[in-house]
């Protein structure tokens, strides 16, 4: 198999499960995080390089610390460094893995056409500088019935962006195959309260290991609070907490509660794609790594 994914909600260990796999196949790894090509933002985005470490040895990533906090960052551009990637490591007859929880850009990677490269409209974005957000909602709503993310609806440049985009290909049709012609799906889930503990624990955990002055640390290379809105559950509540708006027990309450119905969204969204055809083969994420592994490799090799 050219590529398997290892897929599923947020905490419930899929690094671990794929740094494993990777060794065993001698694979290497493509993280689908939105998050993690950040750098400096390691604990916020739940990073965990130590563990690409396996007895001293480095199990090889990519899309991992390739951009500065701030920088803008696309599922367009994930899908080009995906195939840059993807193609690298199948040049070198190994096996890729693709590891993480952001759906849309797991189904970016996995789809039959590359997405085409859409140039800014000057014109069309004049027009639109004079509608409300509501306006532009009700106008990015009337072009596409299919809202993949919904932050597109609440910010102003992504939503015109997403216009842009909308009129753009549906104008240009021309197609390009993706390289990517076979894949696996390997999901990872856990009982519902059973994964709401481990997400309050995992929270502690970062909170005690740093994570506020992380977001300190950002602050003072520049990130503005309105960024770091937009990267993520995490640095929008220790945001909110740093500038006093909120108190700590009531930052970690909104905070831990806030990332429990993300992992919900999640799951929602691996549920979609199983409806619209994709086959997710899952995993008992508390079964032992030995019994996941052997599961794992199971699946990836059939």
């Amino acid at each position: 198999m050219s590529l398997i994914v290892i897929l599923g909600p947020t905490a419930v260990g899929k690094t671990q499960l794929a740094v494993q796999l990777a060794t065993e196949l001698e694979g290497e790894i493509i993280s689908a995080d939105s998050r993690q090509v950040y750098r400096e933002m390691d604990l916020g985005t739940g990073k965990d390089l130590k563990e690409y470490l396996v007895n001293g040895k480095q199990v090889p990533y990519h899309l991992i610390d390739i951009k500065q906090a701030g920088e803008a960052y696309s599922v367009f551009d994930f899908q080009q460094d995906f195939y840059k990637a993807y193609e690298s490591i199948i040049g070198k007859s190994k096996t890729a893995i693709l590891c993480g929880g952001t759906g849309l850009y797991i189904e970016a990677a996995l789809a039959k056409e590359k997405m085409q490269e859409v140039p800014k409209n000057t014109l069309l974005r004049k027009e639109l500088e004079t509608l409300s957000q509501e306006e532009l909602n009700a106008r990015l709503i009337d072009l596409t019935q299919s809202i993949h993310n919904s932050t597109d609806l609440t910010n102003r440049e992504r939503t015109i962006r997403a216009i842009e985009i909308v009129l753009y290909t549906s104008q240009h049709t021309e197609v390009q195959l993706s390289p990517v012609k076979e894949f696996k799906l390997i999901g990872l889930r856990m009982e519902r309260e059973k994964l709401r503990k481990r997400i309050g624990e995992r929270l502690k955990v970062r909170l005690q290991n740093g994570m506020i002055e992380e977001v300190q640390q950002l602050l003072s290379r520049g990130v503005t609070h309105e960024q770091l809105s937009y990267y993520g559950l995490e640095y929008r509540f220790l945001s909110s907490y740093i500038q006093g708006h909120v108190g700590y027990d009531e930052m970690f309450e909104g905070l831990v509660q806030a990332i429990r119905r993300f992992a919900k969204k999640q799951m929602t969204w691996y549920r979609r794609m199983e409806k619209h055809g994709q086959m997710i083969h899952w995993i008992d994420a508390e079964e032992p790594m030995d019994v996941k592994i052997q599961q794992a490799l199971k699946l990836a090799t059939k």
